[in-house]
């Protein structure tokens, strides 16, 4: 055989693309924020989409020619200066919202304020007994669920006057429940943080500052978030018949002359607030009892 004849067919060589590994495509960056811009994005978005979505229900709801209720937009062209200027004062009773919220909380930190510490002492003592516990459980459970407004006659003939009144109205919703969290908390004290106590030799007032308020921390400040809630609620019933400056006064004082609008801002001013005032609680919570306490 010749030469030509006798070579055999060789194969195709291979595409140089198939022998050469491709990359792999390096991922795509995000836009990358901060922590703090991510958390605030977090959990302000889906509320402000709720409240957009709200409005717009309402809007649409209410949009109809006569409408018991006014729509948002209308809302906002007749009441929008409540929003805008907060703390004007044209007079001793035509004065701002802002104005009106301070005069409430004034009121709602000296109730609050006493009933924390009266109920934290008085809730602190009992829990250490059972039998004063098992007695007075069944009292404060009946009082805690008498409406706050059902003490207002009595205050008002016990003070003659508007102010303490209020401020007792206060104290007497919220102190049941700062009694009952802190009484249950320093029932749970373990009984290991007591025995370490009577190894170290500590005094009633040591064991309470170092033992029994860290231990019952968690429960205590549920008491008090539940309690500063009820203050809110409380001072806001009292002033609608006690009068004054206050905000509750100014949303009978505007049912009564037909202002609906008006009355719709200050609701909002109500619930700004008293969110304002739990996360506040909250916040402390978190701070005493580092991280343990959801409150």
């Amino acid at each position: 055989m010749s030469a030509v004849t006798q070579m055999k067919p060789q194969a195709p060589a291979p595409k140089a693309s198939a022998t050469i590994s491709t990359l792999p495509e390096r991922p795509r960056k995000g836009l990358a924020l901060p922590g703090w811009a991510n958390s605030l994005a977090v959990n302000t978005l889906p509320p402000l989409v709720v409240v957009l979505v709200i409005l717009a229900v309402w809007q649409i709801a209410f949009s109809a020619p006569g409408s018991n209720l006014p729509t948002p937009t209308t809302v906002w062209a007749e009441s929008s200066d409540l929003i805008l200027e907060p703390f004007y004062v044209y007079g001793s009773q035509d004065i701002g919202l802002g104005w009106r919220v301070l005069t409430s909380l004034e009121r709602v930190a000296y109730g609050f304020g006493f009933a924390a510490l009266i109920g934290i002492v008085v809730g602190a003592v009992i829990g250490q007994s059972v039998w004063m516990m098992r007695g007075l459980d069944p009292i404060f459970q009946v009082l805690r669920t008498v409406p706050p407004l059902a003490w207002l006659p009595i205050s008002l003939a016990a003070f003659m006057d508007s102010r303490p009144s209020a401020i007792f109205v206060i104290f007497i919703t919220a102190i049941w429940p700062v009694i009952i969290n802190t009484a249950a908390g320093v029932r749970n004290i373990p009984q290991d943080y007591r025995n370490v106590a009577q190894v170290l030799r500590l005094n009633h007032i040591e064991f309470f500052f170092k033992i029994m308020v860290p231990a019952a921390a968690p429960y205590i400040f549920s008491g008090l978030r539940i309690g500063v809630g009820l203050s809110w609620l409380a001072i806001v019933a009292a002033e609608m018949l006690t009068g004054g400056v206050g905000i509750g006064f100014f949303i009978w004082d505007a049912w009564n002359s037909s202002r609906l609008t008006d009355i719709i801002v200050a609701l909002v001013y109500i619930g700004v607030v008293g969110l304002l005032l739990d996360k506040l609680v909250g916040f402390i919570g978190r701070v005493v009892t580092r991280g343990t306490s959801e409150a």
